[in-house]
């Protein structure tokens, strides 16, 4: 089968032939239709990500239908799945064991013709998505899904910032909060994403290489906001707890653009702020996140669809960061 090969440092990507694997007891192979890049599989091309071994094949995005099964894996043969592509998260829902990983790394991941995993993490595709919208929904989907209504407990009429909006999970964390009721504000580097963003629902929005858009952002919302959620950090950051109501809850999933700075702690503890850390989601928020797409008929953000053969632009167009949405690899 074809596959998408972190083969070493100096060769990060590269498309060849490799075995098809063979599913065990409890374990299934899945025909991939579309599989989807994160900013993870960027970073591990980079070699700057945790445990990078060689050779790997990298995803943890993917659709497809099961066309192997092992000894007790189910009913799944030939059934139309999306995959979970977080593992072994453990017992307490309020955090991942040792043992949790991503699938992509150090597993083999969706970035294949096939690809082989637990028969437990599979879900029944949604119905009303295609195979690359389907494709873009499993890691920024359940990301966003958790630091919403799990970490933040969204609800009806809050005021809600998205910081970067232009990524994938941006995209999710606005096209959630807004099926949810509350009103949406979003920052982002390039007006024509903040006007993407207003088509899908968002309030207003602030290009965050103005000096002063955490101020244009508190007078858009008339005051300042009951949730943030932010996958940045960086300097900006400190800017955040003056914008937040009393009650306020930050969260936050990720640091491209740099640590926490120094912050002036007496706004946090004077307003009750809430600064929350959150990665990817329990096999609960999974399934949450899939029954709120179902209610809603949500359907993510695809900024481009790319063949196999031309993974290495897909990449490319990744590292840029000139997606807005989801970067899909068709099979």
């Amino acid at each position: 089968m074809k596959a998408i090969v972190l083969e070493s440092a100096e060769n990060p990507l590269v498309v060849k032939e490799v075995a098809k694997p063979a599913p065990g007891p409890g374990e299934v192979l899945v025909q991939i239709k579309a599989a989807a890049l994160n900013r993870r599989d960027w970073w591990i091309t980079q070699g700057k990500y945790a445990g990078i071994k060689y050779p790997t094949i990298l995803g943890a995005d993917g659709a497809g239908i099961v066309t192997e099964a092992g000894e007790g894996a189910g009913d799944w043969l030939n059934k139309e799945v999306i995959i979970n592509p977080s593992h072994n998260w453990g017992e307490h829902p309020e955090f991942q064991s040792k043992e949790f990983k991503i699938l992509g790394l150090p597993e083999d991941g969706t970035m294949a013709e096939y690809v082989l995993v637990k028969a437990e993490y599979l879900y029944p595709k949604p119905a009303h998505l295609n195979w690359e919208q389907a494709a873009a929904l499993p890691l920024a989907g359940l990301t966003a899904y958790r630091a919403l209504f799990t970490k933040a407990h969204i609800k009806k009429g809050d005021k809600v910032l998205v910081v970067g909006v232009g990524a994938g999970t941006g995209s999710f964390t606005l096209q959630f909060a807004v099926a949810a009721g509350a009103q949406v504000f979003v920052t982002s580097g390039t007006g024509e994403k903040i006007d993407r963003a207003k088509q899908l629902g968002a309030c207003a929005g602030v290009n965050y290489k103005a000096q002063d858009w955490a101020q244009e952002l508190k007078h858009f919302s008339g005051g300042g906001f009951d949730i943030v959620v932010d996958s940045a950090l960086g300097p900006d950051f400190a800017k955040i707890p003056d914008i937040c109501n009393p009650g306020g809850c930050i969260v936050f999933f990720g640091g491209t653009a740099g640590n926490i700075p120094e912050l002036n702690a007496r706004p946090i503890f004077w307003k009750q702020l809430q600064i929350l850390g959150t990665t990817m989601g329990t096999q609960d928020d999974f399934k949450a996140m899939l029954a709120f797409v179902n209610q809603h008929k949500i359907v993510p953000v695809v900024d481009e669809v790319f063949p196999l053969a031309d993974a290495k632009k897909a990449f490319d167009k990744m590292g840029a960061a000139k997606q807005f949405g989801k970067i899909v690899i068709a099979m």
